[in-house]
């Protein structure tokens, strides 16, 4: 994915000043941004705008949590292949969250791209509707240099998902379970979602950046308006989903927030995803870990860490909907 800047944004010189300091603090402190991150997905009150935090908190102002500091460190041991068919292993829910405390809740999981998709490339070239302007139906994703899919890897995480989320008693729906021969689009992906009235929306994904580029980060919903995209109802929750997953995500993966993308905090504001733009429920994309990233990648083929990864997204939708 493309990281351009959001021109239209009337703050965006002050967040640019704003990101320096976040970029610096960031540097100098680690373990405050996995405390912020952590204090977050366990309660803390979240902003209900579309920007990130303004300054990361020290630990005197705001002390992380018993085991934040560890949320930090790389994760260690030999990294096990994914084995292609292999069944996703599950585990009882984490956090205190009993069997059945998500009844009654939807959540929809969109596992981004499709292996099939370089076989149909005029199709998923198509140009579809997405509010503000028009966008490629799909795109066949990334790969780790040794051709290990980005869509390889987002079904597989979905699908530890999707074992979490039942196992407390949620509905679990998805966009396409690698049974289409290419797709489906992006609008058709959030048409998904807002005809199953989710009360909450992942997506899935795993970016392509330069080698040394590390981390994971959640995208979130810009407040867009045109034709048939009206975000404004849904950036406030959406915005608290994502912060909710960032903060599982470091604390049951042990990753660190993206170093190149976000400002040091793990979250970053797009408006141009139809995905996003035509969504009417709450809804946010992970990009797990840079597949280009030798040590991210090691990761990223790592079944072990799939589950970690699957942990972390079910634990922030957990906290999320209160369960």
């Amino acid at each position: 994915m493309s990281y351009d800047s959001e021109s239209s944004n009337p703050d965006s010189r002050s967040r640019r000043v704003r990101g320096r300091a976040l970029l610096t603090l960031a540097a100098l402190a680690p373990a405050a941004l996995a405390g912020w991150l952590v204090w977050q997905a366990a309660g803390g009150p979240g902003e209900q705008d579309d920007k990130p935090p303004s300054a990361l908190p020290t630990r005197g102002e705001r002390p992380a949590p018993p085991g934040a500091g560890a949320a930090t460190m790389t994760v260690s041991g030999t990294p096990r292949p994914v084995s292609p068919g292999a069944p996703s292993p599950s585990a009882p829910p984490a956090g205190g969250s009993g069997a059945g405390s998500l009844a009654g809740k939807t959540v929809v999981i969109d596992p981004g791209h499709n292996s099939n998709n370089f076989r149909h490339t005029t199709e998923i070239n198509e140009p579809v509707d997405i509010g503000t302007n028009k966008k490629e139906c799909d795109t066949t994703g990334t790969e780790t240099n040794d051709g290990y899919t980005e869509a390889e890897f987002t079904l597989d995480v979905s699908h530890r998902i999707r074992a979490i989320l039942e196992k407390q008693g949620a509905k679990v729906v998805f966009t396409h379970d690698g049974d289409r021969a290419f797709g489906p689009c992006v609008d058709e992906r959030a048409r998904i979602g807002n005809q199953a009235k989710a009360d909450a929306v992942v997506s899935v994904h795993a970016d392509g950046a330069a080698e040394g580029q590390r981390g994971f980060h959640v995208i979130l919903p810009a407040k867009v308006k045109g034709g048939a995209a009206d975000t404004a109802p849904i950036v406030g929750p959406s915005r608290e989903l994502g912060v909710r997953i960032a903060g599982k995500f470091v604390l049951d993966t042990g990753m660190n927030a993206s170093n190149y993308v976000g400002e040091g905090t793990g979250l970053d504001t797009r408006s141009d995803l139809g995905g996003l733009n035509l969504s009417t429920v709450p809804k946010v994309f992970i990009e797990c870990g840079n597949m280009r990233d030798s040590r991210d990648a090691a990761l990223l083929k790592s079944a072990d860490w799939h589950q970690k990864a699957a942990r972390g997204i079910a634990d922030g939708i957990t906290a999320f909907l209160g369960g």
